[in-house]
């Protein structure tokens, strides 16, 4: 199995930082876009940002713009999503993604990838 697997997240206080980690032990990331996405309560899941195998290119929901940065490093075969001035509203359960093929631009749709990390929960509460 090609799994993602994640790490981090917890519980943030307004104003918090955090860093999520997503990895993998058979396949090399960096040949892949790599999304992360989000489930809120109540809220269908939402992309929040993706990076792009060639050029690196990054995008981001604008409800994370300016907070959230996601970036590669290419050494740990892992891709970061590092959350700052964390928001009420951010708390959810975290999941990386990636495509079946390699090469293709990352898009904020969920419908693009077809592999998931196993979630992580990130709680922002006071």
């Amino acid at each position: 199995q090609l799994h993602l697997v994640q790490s981090g997240g917890g519980l943030v206080h307004p104003g918090g930082s955090l860093r999520l980690s997503c990895t993998a032990s058979e396949l090399r990331l960096n040949y892949y876009a790599i999304g992360w996405f989000r489930r809120s309560p109540g809220k269908e899941r939402e992309g929040v940002s993706c990076i792009s195998p060639s050029d690196g290119t990054s995008r981001y929901a604008d409800s994370v713009k300016g907070r959230f940065t996601i970036s590669r490093d290419n050494a740990k075969n892992a891709v970061y999503l590092q959350i700052n001035s964390a928001e009420p509203a951010d708390t959810g359960e975290y999941f990386c993604g990636r495509p079946t093929y390699r090469g293709r631009p990352c898009v904020l749709g969920a419908n693009a990838y077809d592999f998931w990390g196993q979630g992580t929960q990130v709680t922002v509460s006071s």
